[in-house]
């Protein structure tokens, strides 16, 4: 896929819009700058691609908006070399950005179609160290925990029991909490005897995590 002049220009502009937002970490910056975001859209949408706005990817599901991928990736601290599991891959822009920034990628998708799109495409595009799993977000990827950092990128109606579990003692997590139209962006930290340290970042709209397998 081709990413010329106008697109990096449009990058450019679009990282500048989030940095006046408040987004200053230049680590998250640069690894936004770095991932192609038009490569995530069919071809005919790509003058929507470097809008601050979420966009329609299939199975009722969105890219995120810039902004919100920058904003979670903030609160997550993320370092080189962490292990990141990732709950909601969707197109696998948030998962690129993490492992742009030298992360280790697991990520698991619900949604049939988008699970087998972005396993198939991530590689295509120089991103074939990022590991993508079809399952339920809830219960999580017991099988390579524990993890550094847990990431969740829809809204969950509370916080679910066996990410905590997977999740490093000191490992943080961050998600969109509560239902309705609106969630609190919580990032929950595990301290030790399992104690859990709550602190909620703003209001943000997700699509609700759903438990189970979806064919779509």
């Amino acid at each position: 896929m081709e990413d010329n002049y106008r697109h990096q220009g449009l990058r450019k502009k679009l990282i500048e819009n989030i940095r006046h937002k408040g987004i200053n970490n230049q680590a998250v910056l640069q690894a936004m700058e770095m991932v192609p975001r038009h490569f995530f859209f069919d071809s005919s949408f790509l003058e929507f691609a470097y809008d601050d706005k979420p966009f329609p990817i299939g199975a009722a599901q969105t890219i995120s908006q810039p902004y919100t991928v920058a904003y979670q990736t903030l609160l997550l601290d993320v370092h080189k070399g962490d292990k990141i599991l990732e709950v909601g891959t969707g197109s696998g822009y948030q998962a690129c950005i993490l492992a742009q920034m030298g992360a280790k990628v697991f990520t698991i998708e619900r949604h049939k179609s988008l699970y087998q799109k972005a396993k198939t495409f991530l590689p295509t595009i120089g991103f074939g160290q990022i590991k993508v799993f079809y399952g339920d977000g809830f219960k999580g990827l017991p099988a390579f925990a524990p993890y550094d950092k847990i990431l969740v990128t829809a809204a969950a109606p509370y916080v679910p029991v066996p990410l905590i579990e997977q999740l490093k003692t000191g490992g943080l997590l961050v998600l969109p909490l509560d239902e309705g139209d609106a969630q609190r962006m919580t990032v929950v930290r595990k301290l030790p005897e399992g104690e859990l340290q709550m602190k909620e970042h703003g209001a943000f709209r997700f699509v609700p995590l759903l438990p189970d397998k979806s064919n779509e």
